[in-house]
């Protein structure tokens, strides 16, 4: 197909006002893009194309290294991406498929199948879905004529890699590009490196590296991501310097201060107000209420929904999380895609990723986000395309029962809110991703699928084959020696006659089951209809006569059963609750405890809180200023930081206990945990959720020996390696039933303790 003359005739007439600085710079990167995009580019009456746009062509026009494109929300960075990928397929059609998109949602394949429909509606490169919920037709067409643009997830490859391992050099054997989206998603889980080793397991089957481009948002430190993305690669990975226009962004911090525990008179007022205010700020918008648990998101929606029907409103509240049924979540994105009309859906991460909801004029975020990087991501969302981003906090605090230590009366996810606004605004600063050293689970899971797909593998064979993948450089024979002895002893694997391993009768029930191919976790769950309509999951068996809510809804349960995990239900009038279980694992940054700590010390009013938002902060810095212990220890404890000269930051609380506060991230407090156990010392770390706010100490030897232990530990560092571990402790994975303890002990050090950064203990 070549462009048509009337729209070369328009694009040379525009080439004056629209493209002439693209046009005149770059080697011309517009005219390198295949005819077919180009007339998509004059079809959308875009004026310019954004920098990043010109810097990823440049790349993979020009070389052949890897790619890293990392920007906000709405820079451009899908089409940056995939313009000059389909010009190279255009150019020079490849003899299977040619790119493979790989996405953390099906949600984000469908969004993106239909930005890709589009562009490629006049080129003769198909796009092809390839996902549990994709259709086999569309499969098999592909597998008999392997060619343009397949779109997938991590657990669907590692799905044809088991079952169709032939199928997979017929679908690849010609592979230019790998499109990596939502890279910092990936990163630091197992879920990224499962990716990584089926990557790298296609590339053996095919012979050779395809180039790698990774999608991102905004990161810091670029580094560890391209380390990751060119992780069993040769190729050298480039990340584009972009310079991100400045943009205006309003931030608003409101604090509530409610009575639950002990009710008072106002008690409910004060409840209200809080939801009151909710509904005043989403109300009329376009906009996503965020919240960090899916409890939180229900009862938020509830109670939204709840004064709208009060005052008469339309029903525009929706909810979107990983246990509501794909359907109402489809439906919740297409409602917030189209059209003008106020719709507000609670969320959580599910709407944290880059799905085009079309125009948002505002965030709202209850409670503060995991981490600045979320933070960033959800700001994100609003203020698209030269807008103004809008984000809005709200924090309620029950301050019915005041606790008997200072520490505990202190909301710290509201003053780690506080941290990640600085961070970001004023220092543009993200965290960087962590790259697991021994991720021993995945380790049991890739050892598996690779007997699955193999059959009998000779134990030397297996092991060369494992461990020659990359992310498993750090793991040595004699640990992976140790886990198939292990997997031998029970049941896990068994000898074939020729003293080849292959996957015993225990080991079969695990990987025959569909959810082998996840190496996340996923509770048992009940799916819950309405009818005949699926309307999610919960965790729960409800008993009849029960209520709960779920999709924004209450329930009351009309039948349960077990033996088909089934629940149904029939719809009723008020607010009922529900709860779910978090498996995930949090991280806080030193960084962002040692700005709470200046938040703390700072006499520094901040233009984003509102009054009652600065009275809180201000109430917690004096909290902190006046805290004195058992032994009358003067004030300015935490905002001095000293109380002399070599003293550390340590609060004796009530006879031998004493609090220490190092205002370290969580990986290194735990390491400063054991270094005083190590020392003698009778130790716990206290956390407010998942932030680390100081370690409990218990001991009869004074402030003295704590102080004088500290100042050892902070200019001497500790071992990790010699730290007495409890047998209880380990990193979560869904695996570790499967590995041998020593094996989970050793990656619980490796990988959760830092002594690095025991030099900055305060």
């Amino acid at each position: 197909m070549r462009i048509s003359i009337y729209k070369l005739t328009a694009f040379l007439c525009l080439r004056e006002s629209l493209f002439d600085e693209v046009i005149m710079r770059d080697n011309n990167i517009f005219y390198r893009y295949a005819p077919f995009i180009q007339d998509y580019i004059y079809r959308n009456k875009w004026e310019e194309l954004h920098e990043i746009q010109v810097a990823a062509a440049e790349v993979i026009f020009d070389t052949e290294d890897n790619l890293l494109l990392t920007s906000g929300t709405a820079s451009g960075k899908t089409e940056a991406a995939f313009l000059p990928v389909l010009t190279h397929l255009w150019e020079n059609p490849s003899g299977s498929v040619g790119a493979l998109y790989i996405s953390p949602l099906k949600a984000l394949i469908n969004d993106q199948f239909e930005r890709l429909e589009e562009l490629l509606e006049e080129a003769d490169i198909p796009v092809t879905k390839w996902h549990g919920d994709a259709s086999q037709a569309q499969k098999k067409k592909l597998l008999k004529n392997p060619r343009g643009v397949m779109q997938t997830t991590p657990e669907s490859l590692e799905s044809l890699l088991i079952r169709n391992s032939s199928g997979a050099y017929r679908l690849f054997s010609d592979l230019r590009f790998v499109i990596i989206d939502e890279v910092h998603y990936f990163m630091d889980n197992d879920r990224g490196l499962q990716l990584l080793s089926v990557l790298e397991r296609i590339q053996r089957i095919i012979g050779f590296e395809p180039r790698r481009i990774g999608l991102s948002a905004t990161l810091g430190d670029p580094t560890n991501a391209e380390k990751w993305l060119s992780m069993g690669t040769k190729a050298h990975c480039i990340t584009p310097k972009v310079t991100e226009k400045g943009r205006k962004v309003r931030l608003s911090v409101k604090f509530f201060p409610i009575a639950e525990k002990i009710p008072r008179k106002d008690s409910k007022v004060l409840l209200e107000n809080y939801y009151n205010y909710l509904y005043e700020v989403t109300h009329g918008k376009r906009c996503i209420l965020f919240s960090n648990s899916k409890a939180e998101v229900e009862e938020n929606i509830a109670h939204l929904k709840h004064i709208s029907e009060q005052k008469r409103g339309n029903d525009c509240y929706l909810v979107h999380h990983a246990n509501i049924s794909p359907a109402l979540r489809e439906f919740a994105e297409q409602r917030m895609k189209s059209g003008e009309l106020p719709v507000c859906t609670g969320a959580t991460v599910t709407l944290e990723l880059g799905i085009d909801l079309g125009h948002l004029e505002r965030i709202v975020q209850t409670g503060c986000p995991l981490t600045v990087s979320g933070f960033v991501q959800r700001l994100g969302r609003t203020g698209r395309r030269g807008g103004t981003g809008e984000m809005y906090f709200a924090f309620r605090q029950d301050m019915s029962v005041p606790q008997n230590v200072f520490y505990k009366d202190i909301n710290w996810d509201f003053v780690m809110c506080i941290a990640q606004i600085l961070l970001y605004t004023r220092e543009k600063w993200v965290e960087p991703m962590y790259l697991p050293k021994l991720p021993y689970s995945l380790l049991y899971h890739q050892t598996m699928a690779v007997l699955a797909a193999s059959g009998s593998v000779q134990p030397k064979d297996l092991a060369r084959t494992i461990l020659k993948l990359s992310v498993f450089h750090n793991v040595s024979k004699e640990d992976y020696l140790c886990l198939l002895r292990h997997l031998l002893e029970n049941g896990q694997l068994e000898r074939g006659e020729d003293g080849g391993l292959l996957i015993g009768e225990k080991g079969e029930a695990i990987v025959n089951n569909y959810e082998f191919l996840a190496v996340f976790s996923v509770p048992l769950e009940f799916t819950v209809r309405h009818n005949s309509e699926v309307i999610g999951t919960v965790q729960n068996p409800f008993l009849p006569k029960s209520q709960f809510a779920l999709a924004g809804q209450a329930w009351e349960v009309t039948e349960l059963d077990k033996k088909g995990m089934l629940i149904y239900v029939k719809k009723i009038d008020g607010i009922s609750a529900n709860m779910w279980t978090d498996t995930g694992n949090e991280y806080v940054h030193t960084k962002v405890m040692k700005k709470m700590l200046e938040i703390i010390r700072s006499d520094e009013r901040y233009a984003f809180l509102d009054e009652t938002a600065q009275k809180r902060l201000n109430d917690i810095r004096n909290l902190c200023r006046n805290a004195a212990g058992g032994e009358n220890v003067s004030g300015n404890m935490l905002a001095g930081g000293l109380l002399s000269e070599g003293e550390r930051m340590v609060l004796p609380i009530s006879g031998t206990v004493y609090a220490v506060f190092p205002f370290l991230g969580t990986r290194s407090t735990m390491a400063l945990l054991y270094a005083l156990r190590e020392r003698g010392f009778e130790a716990n770390v206290y956390l407010s959720r998942y932030i680390p706010v100081c370690i409990e100490v218990h001991t009869d030897r004074g402030k003295g020996a704590i102080v004088s232990a500290l100042n050892s530990i902070r200019e001497k560092g500790a071992d990790k390696y010699g730290f007495t571990i409890p047998e209880n402790c380990e990193i979560s994975g869904k695996y570790n039933d499967y590995i041998p303890r020593e094996l989970l002990t050793k990656q619980y050090v490796e990988d959760y303790l830092d002594t690095d950064e025991l030099k900055y203990i305060e």
